[in-house]
């Protein structure tokens, strides 16, 4: 019995950090959305929204279950930005 009560407390705690994850993604894609859209329209913009998503996705993709992303710079919101322009 308490083989199951352990396999099911670990089934909860994998599903509560994908939980997590889905939520900080898109927590982080929205962030990502404003800064390009900032960007595009000439505005000031930072990736600090995006990168504290970022950060605190790949702490919980150190847990072993989710994903980690990459740190987003200025540049990198740039040169996206450039090439949505040349389509």
């Amino acid at each position: 019995m308490s083989v199951h009560k352990d396999i099911t407390k670990h089934s909860a705690k994998q599903n509560q950090l994908v939980q997590d994850f889905m939520r900080l993604d898109h927590e982080r894609e929205r962030a990502i959305e404003e800064a390009v859209k900032l960007c595009q329209e000439g505005k000031p913009f930072t990736t600090d929204r995006i990168n504290e998503a970022t950060e605190r996705i790949n702490s919980l993709a150190r847990q072993g279950v989710v994903p980690q992303r990459k740190i987003v710079t200025r540049e990198m919101v740039e040169e996206y930005v450039g090439k949505l322009n040349q389509q």
